[in-house]
């Protein structure tokens, strides 16, 4: 995906200190309400637009991410878990959220090397044979959002490639999607290429899609099974020992 920094007036000089005093604080909630209102208004131009002016005034990207993508994607999230929304509105959140975050944060994130404390690194990506990957973006915009380093493959990704990359980048944990039955068996297939790379006992994994259950999980020696992304989430935390 290219590269977008097209915000008009990003980093300006005279914008670079506008959030500093009491005041200035409640302009500072006001932008990461607006943002997290176009997180939820499922608007990709709403959602882009907040985020540049955001960072036109110089708010740090960590911030926008935490406080205003996050914020938006939790409240989509806890609605869905209620039944008040489904899974297209999942995805119509989680996409706008997942450009904003890739085009226009990441970027600025990355100058600013060192500054995001990560959570830990995520491998993530869709089993070979499969190329769905909407859930798997959702759960990939949802955990850059928690706070970890996710390193996205993609979708059909052979086992071999996500513990390749995983002992490259040192991940903590290993999440890889099959949305067909018949891909499922490839989950499988990347516990025994960690063992087969000798970092194993080092990565945790999670799994998921349509045809995975906590059972087929248990049964091929993974570590943790999620149903959609907030539960992925959870799971992720809880597999290297952080507590909400």
């Amino acid at each position: 995906m290219a590269l977008y920094l097209g915000a008009k007036g990003l980093n300006r000089p005279s914008k670079k200190n506008v959030f500093k005093g009491e005041s200035s604080m409640s302009e500072k909630e006001k932008i990461f309400e607006e943002i997290s209102d176009a997180i939820q208004s499922f608007e990709e131009e709403k959602v882009l637009n907040a985020v540049k002016k955001a960072l036109s005034l110089g708010v740090d990207p960590s911030e926008i991410i935490e406080k205003g993508i996050a914020k938006g994607l939790r409240i989509v999230g806890d609605k869905y878990e209620r039944g008040e929304l489904f899974l297209m509105h999942l995805v119509a959140a989680a996409e706008p959220a997942q450009k904003a975050v890739k085009e226009l944060l990441e970027p600025e994130i990355k100058k600013k090397a060192g500054e995001r404390k990560s959570l830990g690194k995520v491998v993530i990506g869709t089993v070979q044979g499969d190329i769905h990957d909407i859930g798997k973006n959702i759960v990939a915009a949802m955990l850059f959002a928690a706070g970890f380093e996710v390193i996205d493959l993609g979708k059909d990704i052979p086992a071999e490639e996500f513990a390749k990359k995983a002992k490259e980048v040192g991940a903590n944990i290993v999440g890889a999607s099959a949305l067909l039955s018949t891909t499922l068996p490839v989950q499988k297939e990347i516990i025994e290429a960690l063992k087969a790379m000798g970092i194993r006992d080092k990565v945790k994994t999670i799994f998921g899609g349509a045809p995975c259950t906590p059972e087929w999980v248990e049964e091929i020696g993974g570590d943790g099974y999620a149903e959609n992304a907030i539960e992925a989430v959870k799971v992720a935390k809880r597999l290297i020992g952080i507590k909400d």
